[in-house]
Formats: C-alpha cells, structure tokens, sequence
C-alpha cells in the first residue's frame, strides 16, 4: 500500500503534549483530524525527533521534528450500488443529500444493501478522500428510514472532523416539519402538567428529559428523567386541522440529536406524529372533525409525517455560512392538502 510522509516542525510555545501539538501544528493540507492523528500514534506511525512515539502524552518542544506515516486510505468493505440521489450541494470535502423516505442511511445487520452509504461509495467514488483511513462517507448524523429530507456527510477527513464538532457542540441549524395528532397549544391546560415541558416567548413548546433504549423493546427509545442522554427539542405550532381541532402541522428543532428524538419527545406530550408505527399509539382522526379524504388520507398514510425540512451549518473547510431547504415530498404535501380541505 502507498503511503506518504507528512513532516512537521513543532512551533513556538506549543502544548506540552504530541496529540495536542500536533493537532495545532499539522498543515492544514494534510487534512489530518484529531481522532485521526491519534490513531497514527497508537499504530506507530509517527516519530518524534527520529524515535518511535507511541505515547500521545509525550512531551514536545519547539523545533521538535515530526514524522507521520499515513497510509492510503484503504477500500472500504461496503459494496457500492448506482442508487439515484437527490444532490443538494456537493464539493470536495462534503455532500448535502435529500433523503427520500424509505432509505436507511448505514448498512446493518437488517438492511446490508440499498442503504445511502452505498449509494454515496457509487456517487462519489474516487472523490473520497478518506475518513479514519478508509475510502467512505463520513456519516455525522442520521435520520431514521422513514423520515424524508437534509442530510450533510463528509467526504474528507477533515471535513468529518469539523461537521463532527459543530454537531457535538450542537451549532448546527436543524429544522423538520411535522403532522401530529392533536394541537399542541400553550392554551392546553394537560401540557402545563406534562413532565419535562415549557414554554418560550412566542408559545414554543420545549421538551427536555433523557432518552435511552426501551426497557422491553429493544427497537424503540423512552423518556427518562434519571439516566440515559439529555435530550432537547423545540416545537413551534404552524397550522391546525380541523372542526375542532384534531391534528397539527409543527416546526421542531433539535438542539440535541438523539435517535427517534422528535417522534418520542412528541408522543411524550401526548401528540404522537401521523403515521407513526413505533410511537403514534392507535389514534384515530375524529371523523366529524375533517372531511373524509382528510381521514382517509392520515389513516392510509405509510410512515411517520417527519420531514427534514432545513438543515445549516459552518463549512468545516472554508467557514463559509450553508443553509439549505428541502421542499416537502409529495406523500407529505398529499397528506397536507388532504387535510386542509
């Protein structure tokens, strides 16, 4: 395997330890993350001043020589497929992609084929530069199978790197459109006493508590006060269905990004997402509330009304501000259309 041999002269006052050093001293060029340069020191890769240094502790001065070795990035085991893809933005270091509902976005013991990873190996082929030392994109986040819209992954180590950061420090802009059951309305005295939810200026709904995987079924994430990952998100009320009442069309936005964080969190307040198979109970639209279409079209609709609609970040490379916008897909602006009459 070819390998190239990346020199680095450790610079003035630099921090008492290699890992950190050279985090802050490898060219830019090099595109060499942290998590990365780690591994190379666990592997052996690197020398310090001509010796070995396997210790990401070892303590550096200025002028310092470093030698890291790094590998061409290696093929990934995970086959490529020519899969149609919905391309939103695409350039050296990252792609943004509108997911359509039904697609799983990592291969798994469950799906090991059709999968956006395999879609993407195909897309880009030798335009991956390599992430973590093999050819593949790096997945920051995921949205669930059957929730449709924006999903950014890199292309580049570094680019994971910093997409990777900007989601952990929970900077990244995210915005998904959503139909649930009822109206969750500040004016609804039962949300005053529902466990784990405020409200904002402006009447927005926000839901904290902890999530972790369901006692009993393995395939579904519950609400926790104690134990598990915090978990955060905001609920903004854009239209209401019906005569009364019966069904809402929201905007949530993650501040965290924790698995099926939106179906849980709005099942937890009582106002489980259309369509939902895991966690929207058995509710029925009211058939005197909504036309019959209207019914008829919430009751045959296949998969939670969860769209990614708006997804903003800082680009890991050029710091240049993205925003970008996926229109609703046409099973959510059916169902939509159906029920406004």
């Amino acid at each position: 395997m070819q390998s190239t041999l990346v020199t680095v002269r450790i610079g003035a006052e630099p921090p008492p330890r290699l890992d950190k050093a050279l985090a802050r001293d490898v060219p830019e060029a090099a595109a060499l993350s942290r998590t990365r340069l780690a591994r190379l020191i666990a592997d052996g890769a690197v020398r310090l001043n001509g010796a070995p240094a396997t210790d990401p502790k070892a303590k550096v001065a200025e002028g310092d020589i470093v030698e890291i070795t790094v590998e061409q990035a290696a093929e990934t085991h995970i086959g490529a497929e020519d899969i149609a893809l919905d391309v939103v933005y695409e350039d050296d270091d990252l792609i943004v992609i509108n997911k359509p509902a039904g697609m799983v976005v990592h291969p798994a013991p469950g799906s090991p084929g059709g999968t956006l990873v395999n879609a993407l190996l195909h897309h880009c082929g030798d335009t991956l530069s390599g992430v973590g030392g093999e050819k593949r994109p790096g997945i920051v986040h995921r949205i669930d199978k059957d929730t449709s819209g924006l999903l950014v992954v890199a292309k580049s180590d570094r680019a994971h790197h910093g997409l990777a950061a900007q989601f952990e420090k929970h900077t990244v802009d995210r915005a998904y459109l959503a139909i649930c059951h009822g109206v969750p309305d500040q004016a609804d005295p039962r949300l005053q006493g529902v466990r784990g939810v405020s409200f904002e200026p402006g009447g927005v709904m926000k839901i904290t508590t902890h999530l972790a995987r369901h006692k009993t079924d393995r395939q579904k994430q519950a609400v926790l006060f104690q134990g598990g990952r915090h978990a955060v998100t905001r609920v903004r009320l854009l239209e209401r269905f019906g005569q009364p009442p019966v069904a809402a069309l929201v905007e949530c936005r993650l501040e965290t990004g924790r698995t099926h964080q939106i179906r849980v969190h709005m099942a937890h307040t009582g106002h489980g997402l259309i369509g939902d198979p895991v966690y929207g109970g058995r509710r029925k639209l009211s058939e005197k509330a909504l036309p019959p279409k209207a019914v008829a079209a919430a009751r045959a609709f296949p998969r939670q009304a969860l769209h990614a609609a708006v997804l903003g970040f800082e680009h890991p490379v050029s710091g240049d501000a993205l925003r970008f916008e996926a229109e609703l897909p046409a099973d959510f602006a059916g169902l939509l259309a159906a029920l406004r009459g």
